[in-house]
């Protein structure tokens, strides 16, 4: 890319400086000149004339994170956030930047993290512009990542205990790609369960349900029939989603829930809990 600026003096020499000085140029800088305009004497000194008009540029290769932490950092300031400061860490794969601005990071992060998420995947776009190898950006606001990850950990192992134990289907609030794998990866690790998404867009939610199989530690288990009830005369809820042959795969590719959408538990959904971000 190049950078270019401009300078006018009565002088050819004038004109050149001013330009330099506009231009700010680092000292390694390649610099290069361009007359734009000669200075034109005035008639009889007193009518027309011109000063003169110098165009000074050098080219330089862009630093896409450079461009991606000016544009956070832009994004901060029409947010309202004046005092923020941004480290940048970047290896093969990803970029990973960490936002300190104080007691500001409630405007940061939005309701349930949607703030920074979306800033996250604008920033994305703009670091891999034109790039021809793709970079994960992951953006941080103090530790809010992880006290948000410990917080759907223990939500995902606290509704699938409450499946584990009654049978009955958990449905949880709509969530983002992200913190749908953070519940789905949590409950492959729980015995008994496992989980699918249903939904669309930003509608789309986890259902935890148990494997198929398997019989709830309190109530008896199923019988048999369409209902999908258990003994102890709950409805089973969303049957379609556990995995035939016992695999313990979630699938977060499914379809949309269906037309007749059965009973569920859909307790705990909202339970995500204050998180509070280190200063």
């Amino acid at each position: 890319m190049i950078k270019e600026a401009f300078g006018t003096g009565t002088t050819l020499d004038e004109a050149k400086d001013a330009a330099l000085r506009a231009l700010e140029a680092p000292e390694d800088a390649d610099v290069k000149y361009e007359v734009i305009e000669r200075p034109k004497a005035k008639v009889l000194g007193i009518f027309g004339g011109s000063p003169a008009k110098m165009r000074a540029f050098y080219e330089f290769e862009e630093d896409p994170f450079a461009k991606a932490k000016e544009y956070v950092l832009n994004i901060l300031k029409n947010l309202g956030v004046e005092e923020a400061e941004l480290s940048v860490e970047a290896d093969e794969e990803e970029v990973r930047i960490s936002i300190s601005c104080g007691d500001d990071y409630g405007s940061v992060i939005g309701r349930r993290g949607e703030t920074l998420d979306a800033i996250q995947y604008l920033t994305r776009l703009v670091i891999n512009r034109g790039s021809e190898e793709y970079k994960r950006v992951s953006i941080n606001v103090g530790n809010y990542r992880e006290k948000r990850e410990t917080t759907l950990r223990a939500l995902a192992h606290k509704n699938a205990a409450k499946v584990r134990k009654y049978g009955r289907n958990v449905v949880l609030e709509p969530m983002n790609p992200y913190e749908r794998r953070i519940i789905h990866t949590t409950v492959q690790e729980i015995e008994g369960v496992t989980s699918h998404s249903v939904g669309s867009d930003g509608d789309r939610k986890v259902v935890i349900t148990l494997e198929e199989g398997v019989k709830p530690t309190h109530g008896g288990g199923y019988n048999k029939g369409r209902g999908g009830y258990n003994k102890g005369g709950n409805r089973g809820g969303y049957r379609g989603g556990n995995n035939r042959g016992g695999n313990r795969r979630y699938n977060d590719d499914a379809p949309s829930a269906p037309a007749r959408a059965p009973r569920s538990d859909s307790a705990g959904a909202s339970l995500y809990g204050k998180i509070e971000i280190n200063k």
